[in-house]
């Protein structure tokens, strides 16, 4: 970073803030924790600032994590206040999601960057697929979600997660959907799991980091400070004005053009993978 000149800097702010604006707003309206949006990004920017390359997608996922726990708490409490959080759900399923991202960011941990994009490519390609081609059933399902469900989707969804440095909630708002919730209150549960998975993620990426002894500019394990505080008021604020309007949008559309967006994030980190 100490060779960048003072333009460079000024525009990779840029290129912050301008993201944080849709990355909080997508936060709120998905129910998601904006990582899909805020780690390509981030791998750009750390990229750009000369981070060594072996962890630049740690780096990327774990500053990700960080940001998403301040954003999901502002998208989880505007969402509460329209009784969309189930918090049993969110209890017993969030055991199970935290050991989920234990395991999910000691596997992040002992790959390298190449792998890793890898492994966020196929998934992205995979939530994309899903979301476009998935039909909402208009018939009111009964909520059924026994022990088994909860436990294997619970660990699934978390171990997915850690490795890309997401809430979660591209998985678990289908998930919660197919056991019979309604899209709001999956929505608002899956933010609240979203937190859940953000905290034990950045705490995971935080002690391997260190663990590594990883000497990464201006970070503390694999959190990076500067672009956390640019993100997070921006990310919060906008959470909040995406919670609101997630209540009153045609999420059926906006499900699909989600679907359209992870296809041009996987477009893009599938041409990363190559080029590398």
């Amino acid at each position: 970073m100490d060779t960048l000149s003072q333009s460079e800097i000024i525009y990779l702010i840029f290129v912050m803030v301008i993201t944080a604006i849709p990355a909080g707003f997508a936060a709120g309206l998905f129910g998601i924790g904006g990582g899909l949006i805020t780690v390509p990004i981030l791998f750009y920017i750390f990229s750009m600032s000369g981070v060594e390359p072996t962890y630049l997608m740690h780096l990327a996922v774990g500053t990700s994590f960080c940001i998403i726990i301040p954003t999901s708490i502002v998208s989880v409490l505007t969402h509460h206040q329209h009784k969309a959080v189930d918090f049993n759900i969110v209890k017993g399923y969030g055991f199970f999601v935290a050991l989920g991202v234990i395991l999910g960011t000691i596997l992040a941990a002992s790959l390298k960057t190449r792998p890793l994009i890898l492994f966020f490519t196929v998934v992205v390609f995979i939530l994309a697929f899903y979301l476009l081609f998935l039909k909402e059933k208009e018939e009111k399902l009964e909520i059924k979600m026994g022990l088994l469900a909860t436990g294997l989707s619970g660990i699934i969804s978390g171990f997915i997660s850690a490795p890309m440095g997401i809430g979660g909630a591209v998985m678990n708002v289908p998930i919660l959907k197919f056991f019979g919730y309604p899209i709001n209150k999956a929505i608002g549960s899956a933010a609240a799991i979203g937190f859940i998975i953000a905290l034990f993620g950045a705490v995971g990426f935080l002690i391997s980091g260190s663990y590594l002894a990883v000497n990464l500019p201006l970070s503390v394990g694999f959190l990076n400070i500067p672009a956390f505080l640019i993100f997070f008021p921006i990310t919060t604020f906008m959470a909040r004005l995406g919670a609101k309007a997630s209540h009153r949008v045609d999420k059926k559309k906006m499900t699909k053009y989600f679907g359209l967006f992870l296809i041009v994030i996987g477009s893009r980190f599938l041409y990363e993978y190559f080029s590398y």
